[in-house]
């Protein structure tokens, strides 16, 4: 479904991405990991059409999206940081957001799983992080889409709320979704992951299944494997 050719980056003299190419065609949960300046928000961005390639293509569905904004109707995706404007209330900006889009939602269903029944006629200024967060989840993800991406989405959430996430995401992944997630918690990772895509100084170093990636380190624990990749491979 999505198909990257030869992707190059720069910023500045920072060469980002180096002529990656990827084919993320499998449906499941996909996380994306990498040391910090490896290229993944980068790759998520560009495939956004938030950042724009110096060089190579971007397909979905065979289509180029050079120029082309209509797929981007299918994705859901939630930042890492949301800026929400301070003075809203969760439920205004909620009904904004569904009044752009127009387009059928769920948000009564992810409000009681998030637990934020008493947070909407809250303003954004005095909501916690890990609420601002449970907003942030429910905004990015209240429309169907074939696609979700989640930048560090276990960022502030009590135990409660991640476990209410990975329940959600499993059950998209049974509806035949393409989840893909960025995250630095590996054990976050282990629960919820299918695949992983592993990048390295803007290349990718490794795309294939979790426990295939484990027994080519030999190790059992995702983590571990990850060091061993560092310490042959220091950044």
């Amino acid at each position: 479904m999505i198909r990257i050719e030869n992707l190059h980056k720069k910023f500045g003299k920072n060469e980002v991405l180096k002529g990656i190419s990827l084919n993320i065609e499998h449906q499941g949960i996909t996380a994306i990991l990498g040391p910090n300046g490896s290229g993944k928000t980068t790759l998520i961005k560009s495939f956004l059409g938030m950042v724009l390639p110096d060089k190579g293509e971007i397909y979905y569905k065979n289509i180029n999206i050079k120029n082309h904004f209509e797929y981007r109707n299918d994705i859901a995706h939630m930042p890492q940081i949301a800026h929400f404007p301070e003075n809203l209330t969760s439920r205004e900006i909620i009904n904004m957001i569904i009044d752009l889009r127009k387009s059928k939602t769920n948000e009564n269903y992810l409000i009681k799983l998030f637990g934020l029944e008493n947070e909407l006629d809250k303003k954004m200024v005095n909501l916690s992080g890990g609420t601002r967060q449970k907003v942030n989840f429910l905004i990015a993800l209240m429309y169907e889409t074939p696609i979700i991406i989640l930048d560090e989405p276990s960022n502030g959430l009590d135990p409660l709320a991640l476990l209410r996430l990975k329940e959600h995401l499993q059950t998209e992944k049974q509806k035949g979704k393409q989840i893909l997630i960025t995250t630095h918690i590996m054990s976050f990772v282990e629960e919820v992951a299918d695949n992983i895509i592993f990048l390295l100084e803007g290349n990718i170093y490794f795309n294939g299944k979790l426990s295939e990636l484990l027994e080519l380190q030999n190790e059992s624990k995702l983590e571990r494997a990850i060091a061993k990749i560092l310490e042959t491979h220091p950044v």
